[in-house]
């Protein structure tokens, strides 16, 4: 152990309260799976297919290979130390605090505008006109809710939510590959090597859930052995998933799937089965579901070990003696987000959520680089193929959505430079 990884650590503890070990394996890769399978795969493949064309399976298997090598460094990260906070807390032991803040800070943010956006997606299944804002806050609150009575009660939900969106999707699979032979899509359009990784891109943070297993180090059994198994079999299954459902979408509608925003519906449609659309509704209400609870999770971990090192509000690091949850975190990351959804919609302005799980995973590879000896499990290319990886995606974003990222880290940053001022 490193001098800087055991000061660390000592640090850490003597901060207050750790979080209850309670979740099993099957409990991580539940949350994992839960953030994986979101809304998104009901979503993604009309832009996806839209940038990439007759490459959307190279553009998969794109992302799923950056997906895995930043899956790896994960992994590494969270057996050898497992505490809460993910990335923030591995950058900060491994290469210094300023690079665990910009690491913390960008998942955080990114992450609250993805749970407003969330909430919304899901009332836009569930609700009827009128009524969406209101359930999205409902939605907040309640699984916000769950969160505070303690991380199984989460576990438990979210198997549920996984087991109906799973549902949904095999229905999905199995008209659109059964109808496929008699099927007639229109020809998807050709490739070229910018379109295949823009929709690698879009694609890529389908994948990023893997990162809400390793938030919760501290709060799963058995972490160094529990997470790598947990962080593989939940990749390993939403990439089969992503896969499955990407042959049917392409040999069911073909190039039509760029034009639509509701591809798994339209598959039904064209297969006759139109009598199923609700459950297509339903699965991808339940989605939305899963990956909110998953992400509101993650950043309440985040945000926890965060306020124990003070770059954010201390008062946010009180862990409740009962539930063993960071409740003040929990509640105060609801709020911002029932006010985000109160004022803005942004299902459609979230761009700068993808720049900060980018940069986010680009340092979580930094600092798997840097580990040696035990602590090792993949080799260094691993990461320099996954930090490689993050750089190319992160160039093929919307120029706006790169500056609005830009911004929002910078002003982080002025703030814990201000702080460390004030506090010197």
């Amino acid at each position: 152990m490193s001098r800087r990884h055991a000061a660390f650590t000592d640090a850490w503890h003597d901060e207050g309260m750790p979080l209850a070990r309670r979740l099993r394996l099957g409990d991580a890769v539940a949350i994992g799976l839960g953030s994986m399978i979101g809304a998104g795969v009901f979503s993604v493949w009309g832009p996806a297919v839209g940038a990439a064309g007759q490459g959307i399976l190279i553009a998969l298997a794109v992302a799923a290979l950056v997906a895995y090598c930043n899956a790896t460094a994960s992994a590494q990260l969270a057996a050898a130390h497992p505490v809460a906070g993910g990335t923030y807390a591995y950058a900060r032991a491994e290469i210094g605090p300023w690079w665990g803040f910009v690491a913390g800070w960008s998942f955080v943010i990114g992450k609250i505008a993805s749970c407003a956006a969330m909430a919304m997606t899901f009332a836009a299944y569930a609700a009827p006109a009128g009524w969406q804002i209101p359930v999205a806050v409902t939605a907040v609150v309640l699984l916000a809710v769950v969160n505070c009575f303690g991380v199984t009660r989460t576990a438990l939900v979210t198997r549920v939510l996984v087991v109906c969106s799973l549902l949904g999707l095999a229905v999905v699979v199995a008209v659109g590959l059964g109808t496929a032979a008699t099927a007639a899509p229109t020809p998807l359009l050709s490739a070229d090597a910018y379109g295949v990784l823009q929709g690698a891109g879009l694609l890529f943070f389908a994948f990023a859930g893997y990162a809400r297993i390793a938030t919760m180090g501290e709060e799963v059994i058995d972490p160094a052995r529990t997470i790598p198994r947990a962080i593989a079999l939940a990749l390993g299954g939403a990439v089969m998933v992503y896969a499955l459902v990407a042959l049917t979408v392409v040999l069911s509608l073909g190039g039509a799937t760029a034009t639509t925003s509701t591809p798994l519906a339209d598959i039904l449609a064209a297969a006759g089965w139109d009598g199923l659309s609700p459950v297509v509704r339903v699965a991808a209400a339940a989605a939305s579901l899963g990956a909110l609870l998953a992400l509101l999770t993650g950043i309440g971990r985040t945000t926890l070990a965060m306020a124990r090192e003070r770059d954010l509000p201390r008062f946010l690091a009180t862990i409740d003696e009962r539930w063993q949850v960071p409740r003040r975190a929990e509640v105060a990351i609801a709020v911002i987000i029932v006010v985000i959804v109160l004022v803005a919609d942004l299902r459609d302005a979230i761009g700068f959520s993808s720049f900060g799980v980018l940069l986010y995973y680009l340092i979580a590879n930094a600092a798997a680089f840097r580990q040696h000896g035990a602590a090792r499990r993949y080799p260094r290319a691993l990461q320099v193929i996954g930090a490689l990886g993050c750089l190319l995606l992160v160039n093929t974003l919307p120029v706006l959505a790169s500056l609005i990222g830009t911004a929002a880290v910078l002003a982080g940053v002025l703030f814990r430079m201000a702080r460390l001022r004030l506090a010197r």
